[in-house]
């Protein structure tokens, strides 16, 4: 925060200088280069009117200082600190976004000092209407360059700005969706390089998986809606090669495979429902196998 100007900068009683009395001499700078500037109440009591006026004032008397002096840093600090309101006012347009608002802020106010820098009165514009685009400008260029879920060119950052304002134009022209090549031709571009531009546009803005669903949406999470690996895909192939070769098996090795396979019967279960051994189950069901895997093998 800067100083105010209506304190007065008083000698100390004591000999020794303190930190408190460095601080006060760059706060208030010695000499009579700033006598003349009009009282300032707390910048929080400032009203939009006033605080054109003022800094109307401080900006005449900033171009007759020396820049890198404390009185020039004085008025500049007392500049920003006079047209703050701009950088919050400037900063609410973008409230719905993620970032934090005092990140925004912090942003906006570069943007201030960068207009109060390059302003200059013989423009005949009043302050506001010079700095308000430098300030929002400088907000949208952090979005920009920070808010993009995957990193993309900058080419392609600006040609989605493009795209999205001539799509808007044309659909309020067309009253309908505008085509690719309706686009490229306004845009002057290649049909090629539009697609280029809104397939870059799907990186701006990433949804979490586990990001709740809408109350009119009853589909639950994203994560819920996604596919998972079904290993039993992986022996599709194999199913469907030995349906042919099964079906060419005898009717009782047939029987034996559905009722190990299917039944999940053991050998010795087989074996009384077949009224023969354990012994003859297993090696009817080996020799069943191995005439399966060898009509694979040839199969394959």
């Amino acid at each position: 925060m800067s100083p105010r100007l209506d304190e007065s900068h008083t000698q100390r009683a004591t000999s020794t200088p303190s930190l408190e009395d460095g601080l006060d001499d760059i706060a208030h700078p010695s000499g009579d280069s700033l006598d003349d500037l009009p009282e300032i109440p707390p910048y929080d009591e400032v009203g939009p009117v006033d605080a054109r006026a003022l800094s109307k004032t401080l900006f005449e008397r900033l171009e007759s200082l020396e820049e890198g002096t404390h009185e020039y840093s004085y008025v500049r600090n007392t500049l920003v600190e006079l047209n703050l309101a701009l950088v919050k006012f400037a900063a609410s347009r973008f409230r719905s976004r993620s970032e934090p608002m005092e990140d925004i802020i912090q942003v906006g106010t570069i943007g201030l000092i960068k207009a109060i820098d390059r302003f200059e009165l013989s423009r005949g514009v009043e302050f506001p209407t010079f700095a308000m685009p430098t300030i929002v400008g400088e907000i949208k260029r952090f979005f920009r360059d920070t808010s993009w879920s995957v990193r993309v060119p900058r080419r392609l950052q600006e040609l989605r700005l493009d795209l999205a304002k001539a799509g808007d134009e044309l659909a309020q022209k067309l009253d309908r969706a505008p085509t690719v090549g309706e686009l490229a031709e306004r845009l002057g571009l290649t049909n090629d390089e539009v697609v280029e531009g809104m397939a870059a546009s799907n990186a701006y803005t990433a949804s979490s998986l586990d990001a709740q669903p809408e109350e009119d949406d009853s589909e639950g999470a994203l994560a819920d809606r996604i596919g998972y690996e079904d290993h039993g895909l992986e022996g599709i192939e194999y199913v469907e090669s030995l349906k042919p070769l099964i079906a060419g098996l005898a009717p009782r090795d047939r029987q034996i495979l559905s009722l190990r396979f299917v039944a999940n019967m053991t050998q010795s279960e087989i074996g009384d429902e077949l009224g023969i051994s354990q012994m003859h189950v297993s090696r009817l069901l080996s020799r069943t196998l191995v005439r399966l895997r060898k009509g694979l093998t040839l199969d394959e």
